[in-house]
């Protein structure tokens, strides 16, 4: 089915790269015939490719801090301007953990970089929420998507205090879901993916050990980058306008499965 985004205009953050979901997610809303605008904090720009996302889907690059209520008012009203109207769609596609990247185990916290893994993982999602709140940025069924992870709700030691990162970003999800449908009938969802391939995914120490382990255990096998991206361009579009303040799981299964048969048997 083509055209479903057709007349609607979204700010798309966090594509890096190609391996990226929100890379995918930007290539299939302009498929879907949306007019985007992406947006990364300019220090991830100069890391990534996004100019070239930018010319092959027709996008204006807006960069913005996304821990910054002024950028982020920034962001909204150039992309007002730029898409010539108010927002249908947003994807909340940041996450960033000192912590991690310093292999600091999760008993020793860095707690000065604990504050910037919430900061920049969840704290930023309430801020893009409320900028876009006053300034009556969204229209009316628009809707917000923030990619999770399954470490919200149970523990994988190697995903640390970002564990803790996504708890906040699924309640901020599920409180102003609240507030926002109440007042502009706005939905906000977000998607707990399977662990994926993607740039940010493989600087996760024993990444691909578990990615291994969840395809195994997964009936369905591990949700692939542009599988999540159809499942957000979906969640984007007027077919699921009912849809708010959840947390959807994107798994193949694997978050309802005990144990497979297939790990059973190399047990």
């Amino acid at each position: 089915m083509l055209g479903i985004l057709a007349g609607k205009k979204g700010i798309i953050s966090g594509a890096l790269d190609a391996n990226s979901i929100a890379w995918k997610v930007a290539e299939t809303a302009h498929k879907q015939g949306a007019k985007i605008v992406l947006t990364n904090a300019p220090i991830a720009m100069r890391m990534g490719e996004i100019k070239k996302l930018a010319e092959q889907t027709g996008s204006e690059i807006i960069p913005a801090d996304a821990t910054s209520v002024e950028e982020l008012t920034n962001l909204f009203a150039k992309s007002q301007e730029a898409l010539g109207g108010k927002i249908d769609f947003v994807l909340h596609s940041i996450g960033m953990s000192p912590n991690i990247r310093k292999n600091i185990p999760y008993t020793e916290l860095n707690y000065d970089f604990y504050n910037k893994s919430i900061d920049v993982s969840a704290l930023s999602l309430h801020k893009m929420l409320s900028v876009a709140y006053k300034m009556d940025a969204i229209n009316e069924w628009g809707s917000v998507v923030a990619l999770s992870y399954i470490a919200a709700q149970r523990v994988f030691p190697f995903y640390t205090d970002m564990a803790e990162a996504k708890a906040v970003l699924e309640s901020i999800v599920r409180s102003f879901g609240y507030h926002y449908g109440k007042a502009k009938k706005v939905r906000v969802n977000s998607i707990s993916q399977s662990p994926t391939k993607t740039t940010a995914g493989a600087g996760i120490k024993g990444f691909e050990s578990f990615y291994d382990f969840a395809e195994q255990m997964s009936p369905l096998g591990n949700a692939s980058a542009q599988a999540c991206a159809d499942y957000c361009v979906a969640m984007f579009s007027d077919y699921t306008k009912m849809v708010t303040m959840q947390n959807l799981f994107h798994d193949g299964g694997y978050s309802n499965t005990g144990i497979s048969g297939e790990l059973m048997q190399k047990l």
